[in-house]
């Protein structure tokens, strides 16, 4: 491999152009002043970065994926991990600052890992779902996916999805969360009967994520703009909307601290509060 003009072709490869000279010349400078003001740091700890690798590699992450991903060698990700065998050298204690950061910057992203590693199904289901609760029937989108309606409800069944359908299924909700589902050949019962099941499972449509919330096992939808609190709960009843258990827990959190029980929704006394402009909504 022939290395480009600069610092490291001038030290290893003995390169005497004045491009290499120069980049020489600018690293012995910068190393200068790095002393002087005691920031000179040339090598860190190998460890961290090794078992950042070796975490990389459980999620079914290859060293080619990896060393693509930072910028590096490939077998400079085998040194690391393993010595020179063939000169008889441990693995390494400590390695450059870029290098390290560069390799700890990698993580195992959907994108990055093995089309077969299983995963967590939550972002996967979450966005079928919310596709459902705007109208998408599940045959449509088993279809679009190029899966049986068979295959399709096992899939959402598992406790892991493989790597390759979830990337297909966050490729599916990008492009039809927006779309009309008449339009694909939806028919109006199918989109119905989709809608009432979300509805009575309490799923949430696409409105109600942020899209970084939606691989997030902790995250809950925000329904409203308000779930959580108290206005939340009420605002669930003026677009009609069961009231999320956040709002919910909001609603019973704020009669407890007035000494008395909150009530929920089904009682003909509750009301929600006046909203600004609600005579000219209706």
């Amino acid at each position: 491999m022939t290395r480009p003009h600069g610092y490291a072709r001038y030290r290893l490869d003995g390169c005497r152009c004045y491009e290499c000279g120069w980049a020489r010349s600018r690293y012995d400078e910068n190393r200068d002043k790095a002393i002087i003001a005691g920031t000179w740091q040339p090598w860190v700890d190998a460890e961290p970065v090794r078992v950042h690798v070796r975490t990389l590699q459980s999620c079914e992450m290859g060293l080619r994926t990896i060393a693509a991903r930072a910028g590096v060698e490939r077998k400079r990700l085998q040194a690391l991990l393993n010595g020179r065998p063939e000169r008889g050298t441990p693995p390494q204690k400590t390695m450059r600052p870029a290098a390290a950061a560069a390799i700890l910057a990698v993580e195992p992203t959907l994108e990055n890992l093995a089309p077969r590693t299983l995963i967590s199904p939550v972002g996967t289901r979450r966005r079928i779902r919310a596709l459902v609760a705007v109208g998408w029937p599940h045959q449509h989108l088993a279809s679009h996916l190029g899966m049986t309606p068979g295959n399709f409800s096992q899939m959402l069944a598992r406790p892991t999805v493989l790597a390759r359908r979830a990337l297909a299924v966050r490729a599916m909700y990008e492009a039809l969360w927006r779309a009309d589902p008449a339009e694909y050949g939806a028919s109006i019962r199918g989109m119905r009967d989709a809608r009432a099941r979300a509805a009575t499972e309490g799923w949430a449509p696409p409105g109600a994520w942020d899209d970084d919330a939606l691989d997030d096992p902790e995250a809950q939808p925000d329904w409203t703009g308000q779930c959580g609190t108290v206005q939340g709960f009420w605002a669930h009843r003026y677009i009609t909307a069961p009231p999320c258990q956040p709002c919910r827990d909001a609603l019973n959190a704020a009669g407890r601290s007035c000494g008395r029980t909150a009530r929920l929704p089904g009682r003909a006394t509750d009301h929600p509060p006046s909203q600004p402009g609600d005579d000219h909504e209706r």
